[in-house]
């Protein structure tokens, strides 16, 4: 089945635009994580046409991520794509794939893929959590939710358990340094890797840039 990209592309980014986020989701995200998704299915061999409506609508529903209903974020995100999807005449057949893939993308949903589409969408999303834009990301949704950069006790959470709503730098700990042992993909574990190297590398100048001396930054 031949589907015409431009047009669904268009349609995606329309109902974007009335749509809500906050700093780290804004209509720049969605745009990188359909690039990234386009390079892991080129790479893959994956159906463009779950994995494009997939990763232009996987956060066309927002919920803070300090609400108690952010798990369900995905669901929300997933229901109302099938409704737009639905209303454009978008190919039926395509339709469950491209919710479970908006399902599964979530980190706390904690949802399983079950389909190399759901794979690429997920490990798309992830990468932009990494690396330089993963960082510059992370910096702004802290400092716009109003939390330090760290825990002046103890920064680099050597000796407890990181707590990311008290302290940016904690975030690393809590998610950020796993992502690249949950990719889904040959391709999107290499570029995982490397961008994570990226995470790395600033919390170990960030140690040395500190007043005092914390304690070793922990990896």
């Amino acid at each position: 089945m031949v589907v015409d990209f431009s047009k669904w592309e268009e349609r995606c980014i329309t109902a974007l635009a009335a749509q809500g986020g906050d700093v780290a989701h804004d209509r720049a995200h969605v745009r990188r994580v359909v690039a990234n998704a386009q390079m892991l299915a080129a790479s893959e061999s994956a159906r463009l046409e779950v994995i494009l409506p997939a990763a232009w609508l996987h956060d066309c529903v927002t919920v803070p991520k300090d609400s108690p209903q952010r798990p369900l974020a995905a669901q929300l995100a997933a229901q109302q794509a099938v409704t737009w999807l639905r209303e454009w005449h978008y190919p039926a057949v395509f339709l469950t794939d491209i919710a479970h893939a908006i399902e599964a993308h979530s980190f706390s949903a904690g949802i399983m893929p079950r389909t190399l589409e759901a794979k690429i969408v997920q490990d798309a999303d992830r990468l932009e959590a990494l690396g330089a834009i993963g960082l510059a990301r992370c910096l702004m949704l802290g400092g716009a939710m109003g939390r330090p950069l760290y825990t002046a006790e103890d920064p680099f959470c050597a000796n407890r358990e990181p707590d990311d709503r008290a302290a940016t730098v904690d975030h690393f700990y809590a998610k950020l340094l796993k992502l690249e042992h949950t990719m889904q993909t040959a391709s999107g574990r290499r570029a995982a890797q490397t961008r994570t190297v990226y995470l790395r590398d600033f919390l170990a100048q960030l140690q040395r840039e500190l007043p005092a001396a914390p304690p070793s930054v922990r990896w």
